[in-house]
């Protein structure tokens, strides 16, 4: 399916946030801001990779219902519609994972349709419950999901208020930390269902034509080591050997030394000697 430029909310909505994102050349320089734009880029980056990808739509790891709701709505202020849709989609995704079936395949579709069309359009705007049932119990979550928009707003305001309290300006932390950060979110993940299908090393002969690419895993927190997690999809940790950095498994960790995540899935036995070496 070919990229459409046919109006949608969220095509709209996302044009308007990239031309927000230009922001950051018509307000004031400061090196807080750019603290700023890391921080709201890794901390949101972290509930997209931990909470939308390796919770919601894989169980690699347990937690409780407050730590649930709170993980969800921090992953819905990057924008990405509700943690149901995105859930449900990926775990489709990966039952047909580079088949004419795949919503978003690079091979099978155009690079930009995998990229961003398949998100913006309105084709893929539903999303079958019983794909996402286990989480569909969850009144809160369906609430989230149906009023997806509610968590960008509701950053934007506290960023806002966040630059007035500290006198690096409103607008300017708007420009820093809700618009570039967010759009810059959207491009390191959307590049993992585009660019990691195409460009990388495969160490496991998967019937995907998923990629390792360790760029992309150091700008979304460990999720570029695409064709490991092809590999397993079911194991929490993504990076298998010692020098693939796989950030979001190691924030886990320490979650799960609190006491807030319990239960990482590990790789399956037959396959621990093997990643390792």
């Amino acid at each position: 399916m070919e990229f459409s430029f046919k109006p949608t909310v969220s095509s709209v909505s996302f044009l308007l946030l990239h031309i927000a994102a230009l922001g950051v050349f018509w307000v004031p320089f400061s090196w807080s801001l750019v603290v700023l734009l890391l921080v709201t880029y890794v901390i949101r980056m972290f509930a997209i990779t931990a909470g939308y990808h390796r919770y919601f739509s894989h169980r690699s790891f347990r937690m409780g219902r407050i730590s649930q709701f709170l993980l969800a709505f921090l992953a819905q202020t990057s924008a990405q519609k509700g943690v149901l849709w995105w859930a449900a989609n990926h775990r489709h995704h990966h039952r047909h994972s580079d088949t004419s079936a795949d919503i978003h395949s690079p091979v099978v579709q155009s690079f930009g349709w995998s990229h961003m069309g398949w998100v913006l359009s309105d084709v893929y705007d539903s999303y079958d419950p019983k794909t996402i049932s286990d989480f569909e119990k969850f009144p809160e979550l369906v609430f989230l999901d149906r009023y997806h928009w509610i968590c960008p707003w509701i950053f934007g305001i506290a960023i806002f208020a966040f630059g007035l309290f500290t006198g690096i300006g409103g607008l300017a932390a708007l420009a820093w930390g809700l618009a570039l950060s967010t759009v810059l979110l959207f491009h390191a993940t959307f590049s993992i269902n585009s660019v990691a299908h195409l460009w990388g090393s495969r160490r496991f002969e998967t019937r995907d034509q998923s990629r390792n690419n360790p760029f992309l895993a150091l700008i979304t927190l460990g999720e570029g080591w695409h064709n490991n997690h092809h590999y397993c999809a079911s194991a929490c940790r993504q990076g298998y050997r010692w020098w693939e950095l796989d950030i979001t498994w190691l924030i886990l960790l320490g979650l799960r030394t609190l006491h807030i995540v319990r239960d990482i899935r590990p790789w399956p036995k037959e396959l621990r000697s093997e990643v390792v070496r």
